[in-house]
């Protein structure tokens, strides 16, 4: 019996929106997490692409789904996913995290949340709240959040992080299948550290070298792993999956802690 109790938590490497609608080795990976993960009572999403001054909160019961993104098709901004949100697990987040939190109800579900969890959870029958990533925050602050948070996992949350640990789109190429080796360096880096439990190097990714520099020119898709980071115990068995780095710069590499 999988203990409802005892959430696992989880790092995306989201990729393309057109990951909602397309049918790939990587959204089969996603799906394939609803037979491992125990149905969460609720979902806490840290998604790259609310990237925010200050860490605010969504406390709506019925949050839109907004499509922050352009020029794709159009069948991609015709999904809706209509997962009611949780205003009393908004107030509680809020209320363990160690610094000001401001309910904000201006954004809603990003495609960083839905184009993963359409695929996970496609019924959108968990409550589900989004936390911003504050842009002027330190990696040891976001990490810290994340600690503040592991909490959660007890009373059947899924704190789920949503990025990518390589994410340079100005470097894609369009025509690459595989990663440049300098995006290949630096997800073996993270990997590496990830799995030797070593996250001192992760917070400080700048560690890695001069490929930290083309990898995380800004901070907005790597910090949800921080967050994902933060919230764990110790011990936790590590499984990676997707690690892979395609158009050059992106990395769809994910991790699952159990």
């Amino acid at each position: 019996m999988k203990n409802m109790n005892n959430m696992p938590v989880l790092f995306v490497g989201h990729g393309s929106p057109m990951n909602a609608i397309e049918d790939n080795k990587f959204v089969r990976e996603w799906e394939a997490l609803r037979d491992i993960i125990p149905k969460p009572k609720a979902i806490l999403s840290i998604s790259a692409h609310w990237y925010t001054r200050g860490t605010k909160i969504m406390d709506e019961e019925a949050p839109e789904t907004i499509y922050d993104m352009y020029g794709f098709p159009d069948e991609l901004y015709k999904i809706v996913y209509a997962a009611k949100g949780s205003p009393c697990l908004a107030h509680k987040t809020a209320q363990m995290i160690n610094r000001p939190v401001e309910i904000d109800n201006s954004w809603g579900y990003d495609h960083g949340t839905w184009s993963v969890l359409c695929r996970i959870y496609p019924k959108a029958d968990i409550p589900l709240v989004q936390l911003s990533i504050d842009r002027n925050a330190s990696m040891q602050e976001h990490y810290n959040i994340g600690k503040q948070l592991k909490e959660l996992k007890e009373e059947g949350v899924l704190i789920f992080g949503s990025g990518n640990v390589t994410h340079n789109l100005r470097r894609l190429d369009w025509h690459s299948k595989g990663g440049y080796d300098w995006a290949q360096d630096f997800d073996n880096y993270i990997i590496d550290n990830v799995k030797k439990g070593n996250f001192d190097n992760v917070i400080d990714y700048k560690r890695a070298g001069k490929s930290a520099d083309y990898a995380v020119p800004i901070p907005d898709h790597f910090a949800p792993l921080l967050y994902v980071l933060g919230a764990l115990k110790g011990g936790e068995k590590v499984t990676v999956f997707n690690d892979e780095c395609i158009l050059g710069s992106l990395s769809m590499t994910s991790f699952l802690f159990e």
